[in-house]
């Protein structure tokens, strides 16, 4: 019997996508091999590899002067790609957020003059700072956010004006989960675990006019312009990762797109915001207007009871529900993958906890 996995990364899978992954594992459309098997360099798997950025170009409305691009060493390895390629004032504004965005300014600071503009690190990372273009140096690089913060529950609920800067945006655990304007952005990446596919590809989106300021010491294998120009075969890819965001982007086509899954999962997120908020035992401490429909952090009165919580759900079905050690209690990751269904069942669950444990 499939649980309800709430992981925040690697999280559950549209079964529809792992059943067809399942019936064409030994055997990819006839070709008498696993996409694990077969060449980067083949027909097929250069057929998957137009696909999925075809697909993915259609589902974001990601406009043609932008390049699409699967890489490797996951979003955290963009944290220091992003200033090695815009690197041309080596001046770089941050906001800080979360534990992801405080990692991507610390290693930016290696490589540029990393500037934190706001951070949300006083409140413990529950709210998102009101920045707008007099935050920002106009001679900046670039301003980097991360989106939504997976191990905190917050989200931008606005896009910050940066007088021109080129915003850059880690979109790891919100990507395909709403609409979004692309243009409003230079670069967009994420890595794959949270709601595209397997963990093992990396999406980065940028714009081709920010792909010749790189700094001299940029290492090939990290300049954009080096997967760019080759589709994202310039060394041998991330195949199966490739190929099953691939399936997932298909699926989310074939479901009515962003804009339908970015419904289930506002009424998903109301389910668990609207039980907790009318509970005096479960508490989620974000600011209401910040809050992620993605990652939903909650905690009841003390640590024990969350331990306690955490071993009976992961008895009834429900698991990888444990909160992040930053902040404890519980998290639950709901991302497109995850059924209204799920969420229904787990409130269900914790009003039967809060009842018997009062």
């Amino acid at each position: 019997m499939r649980v309800y996995n709430f992981s925040a990364g690697p999280s559950m899978l549209p079964l529809p996508v792992l059943e067809k992954v399942k019936s064409q594992l030994t055997d990819y459309n006839g070709t008498g091999m696993s996409v694990m098997e077969m060449s980067h360099r083949s027909k097929p798997y250069q057929e998957i590899n137009d696909k999925a950025e075809s697909l993915l170009r259609e589902l974001l409305s990601v406009p043609e002067e932008y390049d699409i691009i699967f890489v490797q060493g996951g979003a955290s390895t963009q944290f220091e790609a992003v200033p090695l390629n815009l690197g041309t004032n080596k001046k770089a504004d941050y906001v800080v957020t979360g534990n992801f965005a405080k990692k991507a300014f610390k290693e930016a600071g290696k490589f540029t003059d990393a500037v934190c503009v706001a951070s949300s690190e006083d409140k413990n990372f529950t709210y998102i700072p009101k920045v707008d273009a007099s935050s920002f140096r106009k001679d900046a690089d670039y301003v980097h956010i991360c989106f939504n913060n997976t191990i905190f529950g917050s989200h931008w609920s606005y896009i910050p004006d940066t007088a021109g800067v080129p915003l850059v945006a880690d979109m790891s655990s919100c990507i395909l989960s709403e609409e979004i304007d692309v243009k409003k952005f230079g670069v967009i990446y994420a890595g794959a675990q949270k709601n595209v596919g397997p963990a093992g590809v990396t999406i980065v989106i940028v714009r081709k006019d920010m792909q010749d300021k790189c700094q001299s010491i940029c290492p090939t294998m990290l300049k954009w312009s080096t997967q760019t120009k080759e589709k994202s075969l310039y060394n041998t890819p991330p195949c199966w990762s490739t190929y099953v965001a691939m399936e997932v982007f298909q699926y989310l086509k074939d479901n009515g797109g962003i804009k339908a899954m970015h419904k289930i999962n506002v009424e998903k997120a109301g389910l668990l915001y609207d039980f907790i908020d009318n509970s005096d035992f479960y508490n989620n401490g974000v600011a209401k207007d910040d809050r992620s429909l993605m990652n939903v952090p909650f905690v009841t009165r003390d640590p024990d009871t969350d331990a306690k919580f955490i071993a009976e759900a992961a008895k009834a079905g429900f698991v990888s529900i444990k909160g992040h050690r930053l902040v404890g209690g519980m998290r639950a990751s709901i991302y497109n993958a995850m059924p209204v269904e799920g969420v229904k069942k787990l409130v269900e669950f914790m009003k039967k906890f809060e009842l018997e444990n009062k």
